[in-house]
């Protein structure tokens, strides 16, 4: 189909070439028309003209797969132990809080922490799992379920965690009292920040970013808002030259530029932190939610930083996950350039939202009675 591309604009003149782009738009857009008013007619479509949703299927699968594998705790993060535990805590919060709650997974539960105790899983996450079970069976009432499940939990001594990883010194990880107190960052300190922070592409070459500054700023990110709190992302770092120039080559939209990159990180999202297809997306939102929250936490510290998009092409999914050596289930939320601003560079103006545009209040009907 290139080839003849490239052959028709040799021998046709240019207007009869936009004549048959014109038309060429037509007919896709009376085509998009049909299948946005036929659900048979839209998975025809996908199953024999369309492979765009094939490899975000595949992953799906495989990330099911070894969600179910890691039950035993066999990697260093064990979602769903922390799902179940943060459904816990969850129960614990409510006012009024039930005596009896969790009835349908508590067993699944306990089961997974004590196969994490001798697993792979994160000190401190099997540390916190234990403290809320702690809690819970201290709190919950008698029930035939919940007794089988305290008697085995009770068999197993509190495992160590680490002490300056704790929100609150010398307290258990456990619901606390909200803190109501004012913050140290105020809003107009925030506004500052926000507006400062803008898409930097051109960087100091002889200033290279130190790990320290990267690894701090993502200790800040991985405070962000997480659905269940399964945290379902990593962040890959190049900075190296080498590397960083094979992997600056992967994303578009940087040519011109991507030579200039003293680190660029890719935040990957593990679609094995779900059961369920319908959870397939909240990579996107909770990796996006760690990035902006890793770019500010960067920008505190004098670092520049330009998020960069990555649109779903099948031939960049397969060179990434190849260079990067992404399992099946691992798919790429975004990629992030990073330095220290250069003085000479110009950065694009990018006119935001108007708060009238990004913002309205609604107000809905009573149902009916």
């Amino acid at each position: 189909m290139k080839m003849l591309k490239e052959s028709l604009k040799k021998v046709l003149p240019r207007d009869s070439i936009d004549n048959l782009k014109t038309l060429q738009k037509r007919l896709a857009m009376g085509w998009i028309r049909a299948l946005s008013r036929s659900a048979m007619l839209r998975r025809f479509h996908y199953s024999f003209f369309s492979s765009a949703f094939d490899r975000e299927a595949y992953a799906v699968v495989v990330g099911h797969l070894q969600h179910e594998q890691n039950l035993s705790g066999a990697e260093p993060v064990n979602y769903f132990l922390r799902r179940a535990v943060h459904r816990i805590e969850k129960g614990l919060i409510m006012q009024p809080r039930r005596q009896v709650f969790a009835l349908d997974y508590i067993n699944d539960t306990v089961d997974s922490y004590i196969a994490s105790l001798n697993g792979n899983v994160d000190r401190d996450e099997v540390s916190w799992a234990h403290d809320v079970l702690a809690e819970y069976f201290s709190v919950t009432g008698d029930h035939p379920v919940l007794n089988r499940a305290r008697e085995k939990f009770a068999r197993f001594e509190r495992p160590s965690g680490s002490p300056e990883t704790l929100r609150n010194p010398d307290a258990e990880r456990v619901p606390f009292a909200a803190d109501v107190s004012a913050p140290s960052v105020d809003f107009t300190a925030m506004r500052q920040l926000a507006m400062k922070r803008r898409s930097v592409r051109w960087y100091q070459q002889d200033r290279p970013v130190p790990r320290e500054v990267i690894d701090k700023a993502v200790e800040v990110a991985v405070q962000s808002p997480s659905a269940c709190n399964r945290q379902p992302y990593r962040f890959v770092v190049f900075d190296d030259p080498a590397s960083v120039a094979q992997a600056s080559r992967l994303p578009m939209g940087v040519a011109g530029f991507d030579h200039n990159f003293p680190a660029i990180v890719a935040v990957v999202g593990r679609l094995r932190a779900y059961p369920h297809v319908r959870d397939r997306h909240v990579i996107y939102i909770d990796g996006a939610l760690a990035a902006m929250s890793f770019m500010f936490a960067l920008e505190t510290q004098g670092v520049s930083s330009c998020s960069i998009n990555w649109p779903d092409i099948p031939e960049r999914e397969e060179a990434a996950a190849k260079l990067l050596k992404l399992d099946p289930d691992e798919r790429i939320v975004m990629f992030i350039s990073l330095g220290y601003a250069a003085d000479t560079g110009l950065v694009p103006y990018s006119q935001k939202l108007s708060l009238e545009e990004a913002r309205s209040y609604m107000r809905l009907e009573s149902p009916a009675r």
